[in-house]
Parts: structure tokens; C-alpha cells; sequence
């Protein structure tokens, strides 16, 4: 552990940027911990709080970029912007993340892992994300083994107000987003608009066609309060996406520009009525997510050349009861029907589940929360995941940490029925703890954080080489450190960082037992700086180090670190107007996140950006 430290401890001294997340604040509320909103210092797990501020400070188009930034999170792209991107927390596969947005689980049922592709997601239209770290099915079910990116969109406050930006860039890029939002008595009610096109950059690192994207999409929120304590919620979520890709054309079947790309529709809804009946805050709501993907060989003819279709509709029911002053509990019961269809394969399944968790907080400083899940899947059968843990607020300053959780993650319906399925495959399950301690100085003005982790998972599914199907064959094991500070020491400036050390391995006896999982960095670094002139005129820096991993699983096709700057400008111009600019990659790295696909050299982009409150 010491050379990590000594690696932190010179780029902190070295860089005059840092890191634009870094601990969560006291007043902040978060909603991931147990599916209920609580103040961040009431919570034992680690979550990091990005908000709609940091998004526009960092002038993020692409949400996985942001991410990347944040303790303990790795993400690779295959190619540019709009290729698959995967998302992975604390080492665990990127399938294992859990994605929720606006209340729906957006993982797609159609995909063969049954992850959620970031590579379609944009910024535009977010207002807070939440990122937990570490295993928690109590509240949220299957999936969440590496944790829960929790992702919320524009929200309505009192009164009316509009925001837009347009920006232009390298590559012919050109992004635009509008939203307006309100509030009134008990009507409320939020509308985004976003549309991305870009002539992009080759998907084949040594192609030289350029692959482009296009999107254009919409979220929407209604809230009406039909009595005091009683309303209803609706929230939608639409994207079109056309991506470019490569492929291995003949003779040579390497890996090479062609003329193939790729079309998804994402639609995601909920719609949901809450009412207060006798101390108990009870919400029941449907949420339905749909995805249509089709890919495409113009070398073949018109028609797909495969197509994805899948689909989640989910019923639930939640109630937070505040019994006493020490003693909340919540309790909820979930049915979720998944389908898919590829266009040979078509299939279905169902899980119904049943949790309860007890927030106990016995003397002022301390809060236990613990909790219990069941579900009953209707290929599998039950399983059963516990949860528990504990913050302690002490009048220091100091807030220490320490939680267990337990994750799982059903069989996808193309592992259990495509053509390599197998129907008797169990739950792939992990057990996590970890602790930490996070410190507050100066007023709120420092704040510093330390957290150990340490992850089992077991009957990971996997391709089995030996019968051409899938099985319950994998085992991993994951444990690390995060660190993170946060500096303010003017209100002009802020200043943080943060710094990861991951070892995630193998554990199946064989050829490559304890070898570093694939694309699994041990050491990543970032760190951001914020200034804001007496004028106006605010300027930034992110820098962010990304270690040495493996492209594979027998350690034998490395991948080089890499260092990427960014530098940034913006310039109000009134109360309502402001011009901004950026630069990405700014000493023109040349590095790759998955042998063989492209990444962006320097990049420059300048924008507008207009505010009407």
C-alpha cells in the first residue's frame, strides 16, 4: 500500500488541479443507501453526490466521462462517443452496476450480460446523480453487486425557470439541450430537450473512416397534488441514438472500418401515486423500460443484421413509517416481467420480491440500519440477501463508517434461454464490507475521507469453453482503498481530489487463478481545480491518472496508463448569459481503454449557455 500513497501524495503536491467530487456533505439527502431519503451523515456506505452545478462547472456532454472522475469507478468505451460504454465500481463487471433513472431500472433485459449501456447517455438533462459503492439488494434487487448509479433528471422548483446551452467542437460536433421547469400550488412540472451529432473518430484504433453519432432525446416530469399528503407522479425518458461502427470485413477478417452502425431506441416511464395515511408514507407506482437495438451492414442489404428487444415492467409498493423518533421502518413488495426477444429467441420471466429495513438511531451521533430481502424468481427459485450499517457523527467533526452488504444478480433471459442457455443457472451472489472515516475541518471549508473495501462474489456466470454454454463457473475477488478531500479555502476557489487503489482477481483454479480481472486499473487518480474571478469569469482544470490493466484475462495483452488534462473557461455576460470553452485531452494523449478500439485526441469546444430564473 505504500507506493499507492507515496503516488497520491506526489500528484496532490505536483498538480494544481483536482478531482471535482469529493466527499459528501452533511446536508446533503440521499435516497440510494436504503431506497428512502436520509441525511448523508445517517448513512454507513460510500456514495458520491454529483450535482446539476458540477455537471455545468465541468461542461460534461457524456455522463460516463463524469463518472470516471469519481472514487473508485472505471469505465471503458469502445470507440467514440455513443460506442458501447461499461460502467464498473470497485472492480466488479460492468453487468454488475445497477442503473436507475428517474425511479426505472434501465439495465436492458435484451443485452446477453443484461447491463445498461452509458455510451447513450448524456448530461443534458440531469440534475443530480448518485453513485453507491459496494453491494445493496435489500432496497434495490438484482444487479447491484458493484452498487447503484442512481440518476435523476431536470426537477421542478417554485416559480418558472428555463435553461439552454448549444456548443460546437472538433469533429463537427454539435450539442444542444433545453429545459424548462416549474411549479405552482400543487401543479408541478419539468420538460428537457437535447439533441448530440458528431462526425466522431474512427471505432477502429487503426481505421481511418471516421465513425459518427446522433441523438436526439427528451425526459418529462408531472406532479399534481390532489390533497395534502396525496399526489400523483408521472416521469418519462426518450432517446434515439444512430452510432457508427467497425467491423472485421474479408479477406483479412481483422478488425477494420466498415461501412456498419447501429440504431437504439430507449424508452423509460413511471408513473406513481404516494399518500401520508396515518404516520405511513406509503408510494405504489409501475415503471415500464423499453429498448429497441438493431445493428446494420449496408454491405449485406437494407435489413438488420440483428436486432434486440427487451423489455422490464415493474410493480411495487414502499412504506417509510417514522414509529418513534429513534426508530423508522420501511418496507416494500416488487414484481418485475422481463422479455426479450432477438429474433430467434423469444422469452420471459418474472420475479416477485419482499424487503424490510429498520433506520435506528439509539442515541442522537448513531444510526443502524439493517435490512432483509427475499425474492422468488420464477426460474431460480428464492434467495435471500442481508444488508446492515452504521454511521457515527461524532461532535469532532468526524464521521465513521462501516457496513455489510449483500448482492445478487439473476440469470439473463439470453443465459438462461438463448441458444447457449442454460436453465438451471443460480443467482450469481456477493458479499462485501467495508469501513471508513471521513473528517470536516475548518468550518465544512476541508473535509477528507478514507474507506476499505473488501468483495467476494461466487457463481459468476460465465462462457463454459468445455460445453459451449453458459455456467455458474466464475469467482472474483475484489478489495482496495478510496481517498477523497475537499478544499474551500475562499469561496472563489475549490479544490479536490480523489485516488483509488483496486485489486480485483480471479479466483478460479486454473491458468489464470489470481490474475487481475480484465480492464481493471489498480490506480486511478483525479483531481480538479476551480477558480472564480471578482469579474466574473470562472476557469477549472480536471487531470486524471488511469493505471496500467490487462485487456484480457490471461494477463498476457497489456494496456498502458494514461494521463488526460482538460482545461475550461466561462464567461457570464449579464445575469442571463454566458459564453464558455473547453479542451479536453490537452497534451494530446495517444492511449487505448480496449486494445484495438479508438480514443479522442485534443479536443476544443466553445459554447452558449442561457438562464431565465
Amino acid at each position: 500500500m505504500l507506493k499507492p500513497l507515496l503516488l497520491l501524495s506526489t500528484i496532490l503536491a505536483a498538480s494544481p488541479a483536482v478531482a471535482q467530487t469529493g466527499p459528501v456533505s452533511d446536508a446533503d439527502i440521499v435516497v440510494t443507501a436504503s431506497g428512502v431519503a436520509q441525511p448523508a451523515d445517517q448513512v454507513g456506505q460510500a456514495i458520491t453526490v454529483i450535482t446539476r452545478d458540477a455537471i455545468e462547472r465541468r461542461q460534461i456532454v457524456s455522463v460516463a466521462d463524469l463518472l470516471a472522475t469519481t472514487p473508485g469507478v472505471t469505465v471503458t468505451r469502445n470507440g467514440g462517443i455513443g460506442s458501447f460504454t461499461g460502467v464498473r465500481l470497485r472492480g466488479a463487471e460492468a453487468e454488475q452496476t445497477l442503473t436507475i433513472i428517474d425511479g426505472v431500472r434501465v439495465n436492458d433485459p435484451s443485452s446477453p450480460g443484461g447491463g445498461f449501456d452509458f455510451g447513450n447517455l448524456l448530461a443534458g438533462s440531469i440534475d443530480r446523480i448518485e453513485i453507491l459503492r459496494g453491494p445493496n439488494s435489500v432496497p434495490w434487487g438484482s444487479q447491484a453487486i458493484g452498487g447503484v448509479v442512481n440518476i435523476v433528471t431536470l426537477r421542478p422548483t417554485e416559480g418558472l425557470q428555463a435553461r439552454g446551452n448549444v456548443e460546437y467542437g472538433r469533429y463537427d460536433s454539435l450539442y444542444a439541450n433545453a429545459g424548462i421547469s416549474g411549479a405552482k400550488g400543487g401543479l408541478s412540472g419539468a420538460l428537457t430537450g437535447g439533441y448530440l451529432k458528431s462526425d466522431g473518430i474512427s471505432t477502429a484504433a487503426a481505421g481511418t473512416e471516421r465513425d459518427g453519432y446522433r441523438q436526439y432525446g427528451a425526459t418529462g416530469r408531472l406532479g399534481y397534488d390532489i390533497a395534502p399528503g396525496i399526489g400523483i407522479d408521472l416521469r418519462g425518458y426518450y432517446a434515439d441514438s444512430r452510432t457508427d461502427l467497425d467491423g472485421f470485413p474479408a479477406p483479412a477478417y481483422t478488425f477494420a472500418d466498415t461501412p456498419e452502425y447501429s440504431t437504439a431506441q430507449e424508452l423509460y416511464g413511471y408513473a406513481g401515486v404516494h399518500a401520508t395515511i396515518g404516520g405511513v408514507q406509503n408510494v405504489v407506482a409501475f415503471t415500464i423500460a423499453d429498448i429497441n437495438r438493431d445493428n446494420y451492414d449496408p454491405t449485406f442489404g437494407t435489413a438488420p443484421s440483428f436486432i434486440g428487444r427487451g423489455r422490464s415492467e415493474r410493480y411495487s409498493y414502499q412504506g417509510d413509517w417514522q414509529a418513534v423518533r429513534q426508530l423508522r421502518l420501511v418496507a416494500g413488495a416488487e414484481r418485475e416481467n422481463t422479455r426479450f426477444n432477438d429474433g430467434t429467441t423469444f422469452a420471459d420471466t418474472g420475479i416477485t420480491s419482499f424487503y424490510g429495513e429498520a433506520i435506528v438511531t439509539p442515541i442522537e451521533a448513531l444510526t443502524i440500519t439493517g435490512g432483509i430481502r427475499n425474492d422468488d424468481h420464477d426460474a431460480f427459485g428464492n434467495h435471500t440477501s442481508v444488508g446492515a450499517n452504521a454511521a457515527l457523527a461524532l461532535g469532532t467533526g468526524t464521521t465513521l463508517r462501516a457496513s455489510y452488504g449483500e448482492g445478487f444478480k439473476a440469470p439473463t433471459l439470453y443465459q438462461l434461454y438463448g441458444p447457449y442457455g442454460t436453465r438451471t443457472l443460480d443467482p450469481e451472489t456477493a458479499r462485501n464490507y467495508d469501513a471508513g472515516v471521513e473528517q470536516s475541518l475548518l468550518g465544512g471549508r476541508a473535509r477528507a475521507s478514507a474507506t476499505y473495501f473488501h468483495r467476494d462474489t461466487r457463481n459468476q456466470i460465465d462462457f463454459d469453453l468445455g460445453t459451449f454454454t453458459y455456467a455458474n463457473i466464475a469467482r472474483t475477488r475484489a478489495e482496495g482503498v478510496e481517498l477523497a478531500i475537499a478544499l474551500k479555502p475562499v469561496d472563489a476557489l475549490t479544490f479536490s481530489a480523489n485516488y483509488s487503489y483496486i485489486d480485483s482477481r480471479n479466483r478460479v483454479a486454473g491458468a489464470n487463478f489470481d490474475n487481475d480481472l480484465a480492464r481493471r486499473p489498480h490506480q486511478t487518480v483525479s483531481a480538479t481545480v476551480n477558480y472564480v474571478f471578482p469579474f466574473g469569469l470562472s476557469v477549472g482544470s480536471t487531470i486524471t491518472h488511469v493505471g496500467d490493466s490487462f485487456d484480457n484475462a490471461a494477463n498476457t495483452v497489456r494496456l498502458d496508463g494514461y494521463v488526460l488534462a482538460s482545461i475550461r473557461a466561462e464567461m457570464p455576460i449579464g445575469e442571463r448569459l454566458s459564453v464558455y470553452g473547453r479542451v479536453e485531452n490537452l497534451f494530446d494523449e495517444t492511449y487505448q481503454v480496449v486494445r484495438g478500439y479508438g480514443t479522442y485526441g485534443s479536443t476544443a469546444y466553445g459554447g452558449v449557455r442561457v438562464k431565465l430564473d
